[in-house]
Parts: C-alpha cells; sequence; structure tokens
C-alpha cells in the first residue's frame, strides 16, 4: 500500500510512499482519509506522525490528474478532515514539502522538520494558485508579510527560514522518524491548538496590498497567477477564511483550465523528462573534475564562468598570453559582477577565481577529463583545434565543439577517438542561458552523450539533443523567423510595427531588437559564406545595413539608432533609407496578422524538423526557443501553441 500505518506505542506514523516525489494522487487521498478515520477511532492511538517516504516530504499533487475533472476525495476534503481531528497530527518533513505537500503539512497541529528541508508553494508556476488552502493558512500562520513571496512569488524557504518565521515548532537534527515520534507524545498530553482558519488576522492596509500588487505584477510579467495569488490572500484577509477558502478554490479551478496553465504545465513535464533520455538509462556518464575550455572570448568565458559555478575545476586556453590574459580577466569580471548584485558573496567570488587556471596552447589541457572549444567560426580553426586536442589529451577525455552552425562531422573528420567527440552548443551568454544543445556524430559513444546530459544537469540547464542541419534545431528556425520577419520588411511592414506585435504576444523583444543585440554581423558572415560557395542567396536588407557599417547596438546602430551608453531602440531615418531599395511602399499589418505569420513559420518549420528526425519530439523544440530565444513560456512553445490553434 502506498500509504501505511505502523505504531511506535502510543503514537501511529502514517507514511506517504509513492515515488518519486510522494505525490498526492486520487488513491494516495483516499488512503489518507481512511487512515484519518482509523486513526480517530482507535483509542490506543494518541497522536499521529505524517511523514514521506524516500527522499521528501510530499512533492505536490499529481499533477497529471489536471487534466480530468477533479476526483473525490479531493486534497480540500482530505484536509478538513486532518483538521477535524481530535488527536495531534505531526508533519515529519524531510527533503521537500512543496504545493499540496505543504498545504497538507499546514493542516497538521504541528510540524517538525530536518535540516536542509525546502518547503513552498510554487504552483504559480504552473499558471494556478495553492488550492487546499494555501493562500489562507499560511497567512495566519506566519503573517501575510512573510506568506505573499511565497503564495505569489515563488520564494522557497529552507528549514532555518521557516523556523524563524514559526512555520516549524521544532528542528529535529537527529532521526527524523524518532525525532517527530517524541514530539507528537508531547503534544498528546495538551489540549490541540486551536485550528488556522479560526485564529485572527490582521489587515496590514491599502499601502501593503499596493505596493505588493505593483512588485507582484512587475515581475509576473503578464502571466495571470502571481496576481489571482495575491488576490487570494487579500480576499481572505479582508473577508475571513471561510470565504477565502472558497474563493481559492474557485480561483485555482478556474486557473488550471486556463491555456495559459496548460501550456506551463506542458513546459514542465518537456523540462523534467529533458535531462532523461530514454536510451541513456543506466550509462553512467564519465566522471568530470577538470574541464578545459579553449577560447576566452564572450562564448568562452562565459562557459568557463558556468562551468566554475557548477563546482568543477577549469583551465581556459588561449593562444598567446595577451589574449589570455583578456579571456581570464572577462571570467574573473563575470564572478565580480555577480558578487556586486549579491548573488554570491566575495569570497565566493574569490574562490571561484581561483579555480580557473590558464594556459597558452593546448599543451596544458592533457589533464583535463572534458574539453570545450568555443573558438571562431571558421572550420579550418577548428579541425586545427581539435587535431591538437586529439594528440594532447588523454584518449578517454571527451572532446566538444560549441559551433552554432558547423557540421561537427567535418570538425571532427579525421580525428583520433571520434566516439568521444560532440557538440555542446552553449547560448550567450553561457553563465546565464539554460538552454544546451547537445549534438552527437553517429560515432559518438552512449557514454559520451550521457556525460553531455549529465554535463547539463551539473550546469543547471536544460538539454536538448538536436541532429545535424544548418543552425541544428534553435538556429534553424531562428533562421526562418528572421527571414520571415525581414520579408515582411521588404513587403512594406516597419520593423518597429513587427517588434511590437512580438513584444505585444510575450516576447522580451522583437526580431530586429534582437538582431540589434546579437549583432547583425554574425547572420551575415553566414550568408556570405554560403555565397562564397556558390549558394543563391538573395541579398536581404539586413545585408545593406551590415554594408554601410550598421551592426547594431555595438556600432551605434543597425535597424535602430542608438546613443552613446544607452541601449533603447530608437527609429532610425537613416536605416531607413539604406534599406529603401529592397522595401515597397510603406504598408501596415495588424499585430495579430503578424504574430500569425511569423509563428505559422516557426511552426511549419518545427514540423519539418520533426520529419527529418533532427528533433525526437514536438516538446524539444519548445523547450528549444523558450530557454534559447525567448519565447513566451505562458504560451508553451511553438509546437504546443500551433497545436492548441489548430482545429481537430
Amino acid at each position: 500500500m502506498p500509504v501505511t500505518l505502523t505504531k511506535s506505542g502510543a503514537i501511529a506514523v502514517v507514511s506517504i510512499d509513492n515515488p518519486p516525489v510522494n505525490a498526492l494522487n486520487t488513491a494516495i487521498r483516499a488512503q489518507l482519509l481512511a487512515l484519518v478515520e482509523a486513526t480517530e477511532a482507535d483509542a490506543a492511538i494518541s497522536a499521529v506522525v505524517l511523514i514521506g517516504a524516500g527522499k521528501l516530504f510530499v512533492g505536490g499533487a499529481d499533477i497529471t490528474e489536471f487534466d480530468r475533472p477533479p476526483e473525490q476525495p479531493d486534497l480540500p476534503s482530505v484536509i478538513a478532515r486532518i483538521e477535524r481531528a481530535t488527536k495531534p497530527w505531526v508533519a515529519a518533513i524531510h527533503g521537500a514539502a512543496l504545493g499540496g505537500g505543504l498545504e497538507l503539512a499546514l493542516v497538521c497541529h504541528y510540524r517538525v522538520a530536518a535540516p536542509g528541508a525546502t518547503l513552498g508553494l510554487p504552483e504559480v508556476s504552473l499558471g494556478f494558485i495553492p488550492g487546499a488552502g494555501g493562500t489562507q493558512r499560511l497567512p495566519r500562520l506566519i503573517g501575510p508579510e512573510a506568506a505573499i513571496p511565497v503564495v505569489a512569488e515563488r520564494q522557497m524557504l529552507p528549514t532555518d527560514a521557516a523556523a524563524r518565521l514559526g512555520l516549524l515548532n521544532r528542528v529535529i537534527e537527529a532521526d527524523l522518524r524518532a525525532g517527530a515520534v517524541a514530539f507528537a507524545s508531547e503534544a498528546a498530553a495538551i489540549p490541540l491548538p486551536q485550528p488556522l482558519p479560526a485564529q485572527p488576522l490582521a489587515d496590514p492596509g491599502a499601502a501593503f496590498w499596493d505596493a505588493a500588487r505593483a512588485r507582484i505584477d512587475k515581475a509576473a510579467k503578464g502571466q495571470a497567477a502571481p496576481l489571482a495569488a495575491l488576490e487570494a490572500v487579500r480576499f481572505g484577509v479582508e473577508n475571513g477564511a471561510t470565504l477565502g477558502l472558497q474563493q481559492e478554490r474557485a480561483t485555482f479551478l478556474h486557473l488550471r483550465s486556463t491555456e495559459e496553465s496548460l501550456a506551463l504545465r506542458h513546459l514542465f513535464f518537456a523540462e523534467r523528462a529533458a535531462p532523461r533520455p530514454a536510451d541513456l538509462r543506466g550509462v553512467e556518464p564519465a566522471p568530470l573534475r577538470l574541464v578545459g575550455v579553449v577560447g576566452g572570448g564572450t562564448m568562452g568565458s562565459g562557459i568557463a564562468a558556468a562551468l566554475r559555478n557548477a563546482g568543477l575545476q577549469v583551465i581556459l586556453s588561449e593562444q598567446d598570453a595577451a589574449a589570455l590574459d583578456r579571456g581570464l580577466a572577462s571570467v574573473h569580471g563575470l564572478f565580480d559582477a555577480a558578487a556586486r548584485r549579491g548573488l554570491t558573496s566575495a569570497a565566493e567570488a574569490a574562490d571561484r577565481k581561483a579555480g580557473v587556471a590558464g594556459v597558452v596552447g593546448l599543451q596544458g589541457l592533457a589533464a583535463c577529463d572534458l574539453v570545450i572549444e568555443a573558438v571562431f567560426e571558421d572550420l579550418v580553426v577548428k579541425r586545427a583545434v581539435f587535431a591538437g586536442l586529439a594528440e594532447t589529451c588523454r584518449p578517454d577525455a571527451i572532446l566538444a565543439t560549441n559551433t552554432s552552425y558547423i557540421d561537427p562531422r567535418q570538425i571532427a573528420e579525421g580525428m583520433a577517438g571520434p566516439d568521444r567527440f560532440l557538440g555542446l552548443h552553449f547560448f550567450s551568454p553561457a553563465q546565464v542561458m539554460k538552454l544546451l544543445e547537445i549534438i552527437p556524430i553517429p560515432e559518438t559513444s552512449s557514454q559520451t552523450r550521457a556525460t553531455g546530459f549529465d554535463l547539463a544537469r551539473r550546469l543547471s540547464k536544460i538539454p536538448v539533443q538536436s541532429g545535424i542541419c544548418e543552425g541544428f534545431i534553435g538556429n534553424r528556425l531562428l533562421k526562418r523567423y528572421r527571414g520571415a520577419a525581414e520579408a515582411m520588411v521588404a513587403q512594406g511592414v516597419a520593423p518597429a510595427a513587427i517588434d511590437a506585435a512580438m513584444r505585444g504576444f510575450g516576447y522580451p523583444m522583437g526580431p530586429f531588437e534582437m538582431q540589434d543585440m546579437a549583432g547583425l554581423d554574425i547572420s551575415f558572415m553566414n550568408r556570405e559564406a554560403a555565397r562564397a560557395k556558390g549558394e543563391d542567396v538573395p541579398e536581404t536588407p539586413a545585408d545593406l545595413l551590415v554594408r554601410s557599417g550598421r551592426k547594431g547596438i555595438k556600432t551605434g546602430g543597425g535597424w535602430y539608432d542608438y546613443a552613446p551608453g544607452d541601449r533603447k531602440p530608437q527609429p532610425s531615418v537613416q536605416a531607413a533609407q539604406i534599406i529603401a531599395p529592397l522595401v515597397a511602399a510603406p504598408c501596415t499589418l495588424a499585430p495579430d496578422a503578424i504574430v500569425a505569420r511569423l509563428l505559422g513559420v516557426m511552426a511549419a518549420e518545427g514540423q519539418a524538423i520533426l520529419a527529418e528526425g533532427i528533433a525526437n519530439t514536438p516538446a524539444a523544440i519548445d523547450l528549444v526557443q523558450v530557454h534559447g530565444y525567448g519565447f513566451p513560456r505562458t504560451k508553451g512553445g511553438p509546437m504546443f501553441y500551433a497545436s492548441r490553434k489548430t482545429p481537430s
């Protein structure tokens, strides 16, 4: 049975064992409800300890049930029954108590926890709010000021913080089960505390709510659930817990059926599955302790910082001393910037700097377990690097290229030990962006692939395997997206109108703003290389801008003008004059039509990518676009969005 009852003297121990996260599915809820009745009826039982088996207490509700109508008994019913119990219930928390797990703990009369536990209500990340009393009981236990960041702003509370706030009654340093049983014996000898919904709660006042709303609205970026969670707390404060619980449940049921929540849940499952490809289960990754990075430019320094942030020792290699000094200075600057922003301490920044060594040439990389090449996008240069690495590094060292466009098979051609070679395409800034495209060649071994996925896990990145094609998954879609946007410009639609439409859809910036930020010369050089090989690549408006010296923000102008030291795009008369030979008379297009055209192009290209086997699933394409290119999470990705818009 997933829920079992054992006895320790007069104390009943109810254990939930539903791996991997002890999710509160229908069967678990029914068994819990039955055991509440059983413990109430057993005169030999004086108190109950509720504990989770395995690595955690309860990770939350079973989200797979959310696509079906609510099934009885629902969680509020189970919780209400525990709240009416005449014997004390003690939640014994280890690992994590999240979402419905924390709501279950809140309804227990007491809560104890082991060090290292995490408590939170992350429902807003999935597009809905707590639906079993979290917005009403938590504020009455720790106050609205402390509760709102947990309920509406995704704040997680470690054991020590939860204890300071009064969320925990005791921290148990030794054996949790034994400590909880001892605590329950003490609790059985005293009167039960007043249920949380019955406890008084002072209204902090209009100014408090206005400030909280402004803060949450800014961070939510259009997502509905965070503000709805705040309003649920406020409604309960102003109208009492009974009405607050009713309003909370109604809001929860409404939000979980919205397109936004469906999209966020789609990404949740995709993200959870991404690090564990089915064909690599049981394959042990190679151990990684020392990692080399060849190239200390923007990408190489970002990769080095990401590796060191994950606790790995790093060696940065450059071709001469001056370049090495610049590269190390860039890496150190990233650590210093993180310390200035309060993301790390000065001591942590110093430790991370100390863990990055520098060498000139490749010989100093001989002891590395993995070497990542991040040099200029030139096939000849990259092949020379790998020829040197194959001679220098151990035969079992994994060798990876960070190429964005070049066929990895050509880079590895003739290299000794191709089974240890693969592409690891990081996205800039590499120490921030969460996407990592993993591109094996036919000879790449399963262990090498498994090591790439394990590295992504250690770096807290989302790994997506891509087949080999120009631009892989992400840049291939970007090329089509950018091309369709430029085609509209050629038809007379203003770049600013296109950018505004895509921002309105939820992108942080439009395609032309993005080009200016990244640099127009990058894609220009790829088109020029294709032309040099004899490919028929028509001249584009962007080509005219680059040939005139307008490469984006870094040159003070691209599609837009930029004042010195200011990254805000300004309309550019000069840019309009430069591209005029390739642009039709001005015309307007409705924002919805702009969005539909660009997303339609992306979805069609995504279907081609799937048909060619470049991506394994539509969800893989969605992960690439969300984590690498700013596609709004609340829309789920281009493939999910298209599937919801296509009539069945």
